[in-house]
């Protein structure tokens, strides 16, 4: 999924943190899960049609796709970050 992102420039980076544990409500019943949290770097344009992509290529019915506003950044980063992400 992270190189589909990076690769189709939906996203300029990917972090994927392993081992995460997360306890939820599904379907009336307290669930437990190991998952992958992905941390997608993309631009605020390009997010709809990445959260698009993600739906379609998601294994689960309704996976967790949230935009997270940046308040600052160093110039430079948020450059390079605008740079890689197509418009």
């Amino acid at each position: 999924m992270a190189r589909l992102l990076v690769e189709g420039r939906l996203a300029a980076c990917v972090n994927i943190v392993p081992g995460i544990e997360s306890v939820y409500r599904w379907q009336g019943a307290v669930e437990t899960a190991q998952e992958t949290l992905l941390l997608i770097k993309t631009t605020a344009a390009a997010f709809p049609v990445l959260r698009e992509r993600l739906l379609e290529i998601h294994t689960y019915d309704v996976p967790e796709v949230l935009a997270i506003p940046v308040v600052e950044g160093s110039a430079g980063y948020l450059r390079w970050l605008g740079e890689q992400v197509a418009d």
